[in-house]
């Protein structure tokens, strides 16, 4: 891999998402969703801050942009962390199978290739929780794209979700997999189903049903 991925271009990234290459893969295409999701709320609450409307939650509000430009940041780095990631499992795959260090070095690169996909489900967890609160606080006039940063929040977490699962299941480590795995059921089981909560409940208020 050459130059980073997050300082590509989004054609040119998409072009790289789509090549027949390893990275960037589902990890990466998860982070970007859910860092897509937190500048969402940032823009949100931008848009809120300094209307009179919404004085008394500026605070707040003020609160919750600097809590989503730090989870954007944080999902952007897991872009290039997770296909920094991939490189060394990738050669721990090639090392032969008669190769007496072969199953300590894949077992170690599968662990820490579950790493970046699971930072990624436990931040789109946060960016979920800041879009609650953007919804009841932020302005009226954007309500849409809490809609839209709910929706890709919870397409982040299962993407990411899927990315830790395929390396647990090769762990020879079944006590730490199952430990990894819980997380992610724990999360998705809670956030989820407030992710699309949200977004139904925005979504039928544009409509006139909320």
């Amino acid at each position: 891999m050459g130059d980073k991925l997050t300082e590509r271009d989004l054609a040119s990234f998409a072009e790289a998402l789509a090549a027949r290459e390893s990275v960037p893969g589902g990890g990466g295409a998860a982070a970007y969703a859910g860092a897509l999701a937190a500048a969402l709320a940032s823009m949100v609450g931008r848009f809120t801050v300094g209307k009179r409307r919404y004085a008394e939650v500026e605070d707040d509000v003020r609160r919750m942009v600097a809590d989503a430009d730090a989870l954007r940041g944080r999902l952007v780095a897991l872009i290039d962390a997770d296909a920094a990631a991939f490189l060394p499992l990738s050669r721990a795959y090639a090392i032969p199978r008669e190769d007496p260090a072969r199953a300590e070095v894949l077992e170690e690169a599968t662990r820490r290739a579950a790493e970046p996909p699971l930072e990624m489900v436990r931040a789109c967890a946060e960016v979920v929780a800041v879009l609650e609160e953007m919804g009841e606080k932020g302005s009226r006039m954007l309500a849409s794209d809490v809609a839209c940063g709910a929706h890709l929040a919870r397409a982040a977490m299962g993407s990411a979700a899927v990315n830790v699962y395929v390396n647990t299941g090769s762990l020879a480590d079944r006590d730490l997999a199952a430990r990894l795995e819980r997380e992610c059921d724990e999360a998705l089981a809670e956030w989820a189903p407030r992710a699309e909560a949200l977004a139904a409940r925005v979504t039928a208020s544009i409509r006139g049903r909320g």
